[in-house]
């Protein structure tokens, strides 16, 4: 199920294509923001202190499909919480129920724009239309609106801040992708996942290609065993809690 620009993606997400492009927005990492909390800060801690424990974070972008729900099943198994950037039009509003389940089971539902247009690329009023339609589908199914967006392609400027900080949104980028858009190998996916993780990263996986699912039992497990626990992104943040507009880079 390939998306707009996703083939683009392959070619132009790299480690440096999260450089930001003419960004003066307000850019920290989910720890740098945990360390820098006030002492009165409320963001609600997950399993553990992820200011002493050793904390990573499981993210899946342009959900929901066909198979989240097999991955929902797994989590489940695992009991591990993830956060789930969903893609609007074909997604949050042909799997409703999906995105019920998401949320009900404790994860993190959080906003992928519209139609994964790259917000760089479009008007301001386009940009707000991308993120606005995306955050009243899902708020429609769950009751409430993300506080948590990802910019397709990563790619974000002063004006999407400005935008996303209007609309209650935080910005969450990666430091570590399988880019498995590029392959079906779900031995690949996990080895390449593994060989990126990190305490306080933030792992960028999609739920909707075929290799993906079936790599992140191997991934969790490896993870765990390595002394990991899988954690929300403001599960990894708290105390400090998301600030509209904010980038949150690892």
């Amino acid at each position: 199920m390939p998306l707009p620009g996703m083939r683009l993606a392959a070619v132009l997400v790299t480690a440096v294509t999260l450089t930001l492009s003419g960004c003066s927005m307000e850019t920290t990492a989910p720890g740098s923001a945990r360390g820098e909390a006030a002492s009165d800060a409320k963001g609600e801690f997950g399993p553990v202190d992820c200011r002493k424990a050793k904390c990573i974070a499981l993210t899946f972008d342009a959900g929901p499909g066909e198979d989240t729900p097999e991955l929902l099943d797994i989590l489940k198994e695992k009991k591990v919480h993830a956060t789930f950037f969903l893609l609007g039009k074909h997604h949050v509003v042909k799997h409703p129920d999906v995105v019920r389940r998401i949320e009900d089971e404790g994860h993190e539902v959080a906003n992928h724009t519209w139609t994964h247009k790259v917000l760089t690329d479009q008007k301001p009023d386009g940009i707000r239309a991308e993120l606005e339609k995306t955050q009243l589908a899902i708020e429609k199914i769950t009751g409430k609106k993300p506080r948590l967006m990802r910019p397709p392609q990563g790619r974000t400027d002063d004006t999407v801040s400005e935008i996303s900080k209007d609309l209650g949104l935080s910005q969450v980028l990666w430091s570590a992708t399988a880019k498995d858009y590029s392959t079906n190998d779900s031995a690949l996916i996990k080895k390449r996942i593994l060989d990126q993780a990190s305490k306080d990263g933030v792992i960028l996986l999609h739920d909707i290609y075929k290799g993906t699912v079936p790599a992140v039992p191997g991934i969790i497990d490896a993870l765990q065993k390595d002394g990991y626990t899988f954690v929300t992104v403001p599960e990894l943040m708290a105390p400090a809690e998301p600030q509209p507009g904010t980038i949150y880079r690892p």
